[in-house]
């Protein structure tokens, strides 16, 4: 991470004395702080504290003044949430498709608040983004993951690719889905297995976790009346994937049997994913692989998440309040699902969260 965190230091010095208009550099230098601060994040979530650099160093010259010493937990923290607080005030409300905004400044802010503990702040810096800023839930999840760029009003930060034909996509189709699709055809390497404690935590349509008896769960039918979100990210036994049905149970002949030797890359678990595919025009196999063909974009923060960071946050400060259900029940209504049962414990109201999140938020690397 240091090597992005120079090239963004890089930037901001060369920014700083260029001939550049006062607005244009102030903008580009708020983007590049946000963006150095989210690779700060990702060590100090990795390593606790870190050397802060903001200086472009050059060994060459400085000997061995180059090596800082390490910051503490705390002060890693503070930098990066200092550095999104000051940002935020230059960036703008709603920015153009792949651009650094406010949300993406507070987002990353109140993300690494809740990760530190600091759950007032995170509370308060995600409410931020729901009170001030335009952003909302995609009224379809599955195809928020395929959309680009400013079509959805939830996507805040995010990595976009290339449009199609220009070789400069990613190969996601060809890694993450079911391996072998018609007449055993390898399409994809089968690189992400569901585990079956994932599978348990999606709800049935009625809003009910499948270990409450009232729920209607039937293990000989697991598959049956589950809610949306749960159709929408993972490919089981018996769906129709792509063009063929998918099959991974043991004993028919399957290519796509449970393989715990991984001898020829078939799923190791009986799932695979389907959250960020499209099956009906999807670029598989050696294409996909060599010619890097997937062109959906790579979400880091949105929306959705920053319901489920407030509502965690402000549990943890003021107990399962009216916002805390109101964050919730819209997760849920999205999927389909009805509201939270009134009347929760501030452990059940965490307890319920943390499934939403974990489902909600599955394969997005959180």
């Amino acid at each position: 991470q240091y090597t992005n965190i120079r090239k963004c230091n890089v930037f901001i010095k060369n920014v700083t004395s260029s001939s550049f208009s006062d607005d244009f550099k102030t903008l580009k230098i708020a983007e590049a702080r946000v963006i150095r601060a989210y690779f700060y994040q990702i060590l100090w979530m990795t390593y606790g504290g870190v050397p802060v650099i903001t200086e472009v160093l050059n060994a060459d010259t400085q000997g061995d003044s180059i090596f800082y010493p390490r910051s503490t937990s705390d002060e890693t923290l503070q930098f990066i949430t200092s550095e999104c607080a000051d940002a935020y005030t230059s960036l703008p409300d709603m920015p153009s498709s792949g651009k650094i905004g406010k949300g993406a400044a507070m987002a990353l802010k109140g993300w690494c608040e809740l990760f530190g503990g600091k759950y007032a702040d995170a509370a308060a810096s995600n409410k931020k983004i729901m009170d001030e800023l335009g952003y909302s839930l995609d009224a379809d999840y599955a195809a928020l993951f395929l959309t680009k760029g400013g079509e959805s009003q939830e996507a805040i930060m995010y990595r976009e690719y290339s449009p199609p034909g220009q070789g400069k996509g990613a190969n996601l189709d060809g890694t993450v889905g079911p391996t072998f699709t018609k007449g055993g055809a390898e399409t994809s390497w089968g690189g992400v297995d569901p585990t079956q404690e994932l599978v348990d935590d999606y709800a049935m349509d009625n809003g009910k976790i499948i270990t409450d008896p009232t729920s209607g769960y039937n293990p000989q039918k697991p598959y049956d009346h589950r809610e949306k979100r749960f159709y929408e990210s993972i490919v089981h036994e018996g769906e129709f994937f792509y063009n063929d049905t998918i099959f991974t149970r043991v004993g028919i002949g399957s290519k796509n049997e449970i393989d715990v030797t991984d001898r020829d890359d078939a799923g190791q678990t009986g799932y695979y994913v389907h959250k960020r595919l499209d099956d009906k025009g999807l670029v598989l196999g050696a294409a996909n692989w060599s010619g890097y063909t997937s062109y959906q974009n790579y979400i880091i923060f949105r929306f959705g998440e920053v319901l489920l960071n407030y509502a965690e946050a402000q549990n943890e400060v003021a107990g399962h309040d009216a916002s805390v259900y109101s964050a919730i029940n819209k997760i849920r209504e999205r999927s389909a699902l009805p509201d939270l049962p009134l009347g929760l414990s501030q452990s059940e109201m965490l307890k319920a969260i943390m499934r939403e999140r974990r489902v909600e938020l599955a394969f997005e690397d959180k």
